[in-house]
């Protein structure tokens, strides 16, 4: 058989091994703080960069707001962030994160930024830029909502 089509040369192959690689390594260091990559998504958006709302939330990690209602819900049940209504409008919820959220977001920060520079240090900073290009290229355009990320 062609070397150009056997499984591990395939783009599907060699991403999502990847993907998995690093979804491994950090979901075992998060777990050391009971939080999951998705957690970790929800405390970085709304302790970091004011994601607010749910609907924000699953815009902004990329997955379906179904999934995102159940996460939230164990979050809040967890102690890491309060949900509020505003206006008196119950269907509306504001999302703020407790302060053990904080403490989380803030731990598990460090562990994220860690992994990142650990992979992007494989790379000359050039490469990297040009991967990250790529990726944006082949990503753009899908409108795919997942269940998970």
């Amino acid at each position: 058989m062609s070397e150009e089509f056997t499984l591990h040369n395939r783009i599907g192959f060699k991403v999502t091994r990847l993907a998995r690689i690093m979804e491994a390594r950090l979901e075992k260091q998060l777990s050391e703080h009971g939080i999951t990559r998705l957690m970790w998504c929800v405390l970085r958006g709304v302790g970091m960069e004011n994601v607010k709302t749910p609907s924000e939330l699953a815009d902004y990690i990329c997955i379906a707001r179904p999934a995102i209602s159940r996460l939230l819900r164990t979050m809040e049940e967890r102690g890491l962030l309060e949900r509020s209504g505003i206006h008196d409008d119950k269907r509306y919820r504001d999302i703020a994160l407790t302060e053990l959220g904080v403490e989380k977001m803030k731990a598990c920060h460090v562990l994220v930024r860690e992994l990142n520079d650990h992979f992007a240090g494989k790379l000359d900073p050039e490469t990297y830029e040009t991967f990250m290009d790529l990726i944006d290229v082949m990503t753009e355009g899908e409108q795919v909502q997942l269940m998970r990320l």
